[in-house]
């Protein structure tokens, strides 16, 4: 539950950033004349509706396991993780047409515009500096407890920070340029929106693949297969099965020892295994291990 508590409270630190950010990108969008900023603000609404999400989901995430949840509730966490996906993609399909239909009104239907504020200059500003810190402090965060829904709000995060990098060079383009280089802000629009679209698609990748209960990655299996035959007594190992669960590893392995043993001493072999695998994955990991008598062809 601490570590529900912390992270909830880091969701909650950026929901209060992105509202005040959501809130002064639309002002300053509407009374700047920018269509890059009312683009960007978007974004922050998106990454507001998200924390939301997140903020309530990891409350029922942290809830240890149950008698019709053996495994705990952690992979709401990858469920979490996928509307976030999900909501940064919609974004950017709003974002790119729009811009994309104002860029086609400067260019071929011969539209007047006038030339975006200061107000709106200064706003992006503002974002890239608050959201480049909110990213690596919920990084930071996530990383620490490994949490797979604080990790994926980071890069949503650090998606709006480069957007309101685009978001500022177009509008001072804009601003600076006068008429001739209004479409400049429209423009930043669709570099906005691409960036989301970048930021979006490994977020969503992570997420289904954790909630299609796919095997650990290739360097983290080959730690845990050195792990299982280091331990005195395990000649060979074989249908061993990994998968993530919320911030936790399932792993299920069927270890090979001598036959001849006693039943104690095989036991005490298999909880040594267990031990060396909550060494590597810490003690949430899930484990589960069947004994077998090795083939005499079987070595370590």
């Amino acid at each position: 539950m601490e570590r529900s508590s912390e992270a909830r409270r880091i969701t909650f630190l950026g929901l209060v950033i992105n509202l005040f950010l959501t809130a002064a990108k639309y002002l300053a969008g509407y009374f700047g004349r920018s269509a890059a900023m009312i683009a960007d603000a978007t974004h922050s609404l998106s990454d507001l509706l998200t924390d939301l999400v997140v903020y309530f989901g990891l409350s029922a995430a942290g809830k240890p396991a149950d008698s019709r949840h053996p495994y705990g509730h952690g992979k709401i966490e990858a469920v979490l993780s996928a509307v976030c996906g999900i909501s940064l993609l919609l974004a950017a399909g709003g974002i790119f047409f729009s811009g994309g239909a104002r860029i086609w009104s400067l260019l071929f239907r011969g539209a007047e515009t006038a030339g975006p504020g200061i107000i709106a200059l200064a706003a992006a500003g503002v974002s890239v500096v608050l959201k480049e810190w909110l990213f690596r402090y919920t990084i930071s965060g996530g990383r620490r407890l490994q949490s797979s829904a604080l990790i994926a709000k980071a890069w949503d995060h650090r998606s709006d920070a480069l957007s309101s990098v685009g978001t500022l060079a177009g509008i001072a383009g804009a601003f600076f340029g006068g008429e001739r280089w209004s479409v400049l802000d429209p423009l930043a629009a669709l570099v906005v929106s691409l960036f989301i679209v970048t930021a979006a698609l490994p977020i969503l990748r992570d997420s289904l693949d954790e909630l299609i209960e796919a095997a650990l990655p290739g360097e983290l299996e080959k730690k845990l297969q050195s792990v299982i035959v280091s331990v005195p007594g395990v000649r060979s190992f074989h249908k061993l099965k990994t998968r993530r669960i919320g911030s936790s590893i399932a792993v299920d392995v069927h270890i090979q020892m001598n036959g001849t043993m006693s039943l104690n001493e095989a036991h005490e072999i298999s909880r040594k295994v267990e031990h060396e695998i909550w060494a590597l994955f810490g003690h949430d990991a899930h484990i589960s291990l069947h004994m077998e008598p090795a083939s005499p062809a079987a070595g370590r």
